[in-house]
């Protein structure tokens, strides 16, 4: 991946909250805890996964670069859910974990070398994982997410 391609990801990972804020705006407790359909998550709920899975990349990221051939663990999402009350919690708490886990990664990526960008461990689930593909995946993640959350608010409000 060259450089410009890094900054833009970058660039795209760091206005991802900002793209989530503007998906929850001006939504109502029934917006946010309608489902869409059978097994998809209420926007409530996505807003929880965002947050684990945030706090989880970010960790993925300093074992990429403090470890030497780290494995990253993969996790049941669907548990996480289910177990760690995504349905009923607040949001403010998740978004402010969100912030923080972006934010503090955000100042590590600006401050890496072409030899970190290069390092690369093991995903337990989907094998070779390096920081690009790490960049790769969660400059989206955010705004997958939002739209989830946009879909998810006008199941509730038909």
């Amino acid at each position: 991946m060259d450089r410009a391609r890094r900054d833009e990801l970058i660039a795209r990972y760091r206005e991802g909250l900002d793209v989530v804020a503007r998906a929850l705006a001006g939504a109502t407790d029934d917006e946010l805890d309608a489902r869409p359909g059978a097994g998809e998550w209420t926007a409530r709920e996505v807003v929880h996964h965002l947050a684990d899975s945030e706090m989880m990349s970010a960790m993925r990221l300093r074992r990429l670069l403090a470890e030497d051939e780290p494995v990253i663990q993969g996790y049941d999402e669907e548990e996480f859910a289910r177990r760690l009350f995504y349905g009923d919690r607040p949001l403010e708490a998740s978004l402010d974990a969100v912030a923080a886990a972006r934010r503090t990664s955000a100042d590590i990526l600006d401050r890496l070398t072409d030899e970190q960008w290069a390092r690369t461990g093991t995903h337990s689930e989907s094998g070779p994982y390096g920081v690009e593909t790490w960049l790769g995946i969660y400059a989206v993640h955010c705004h997958d997410h939002a739209e989830q959350i946009e879909r998810a608010r006008r199941s509730g409000s038909r």
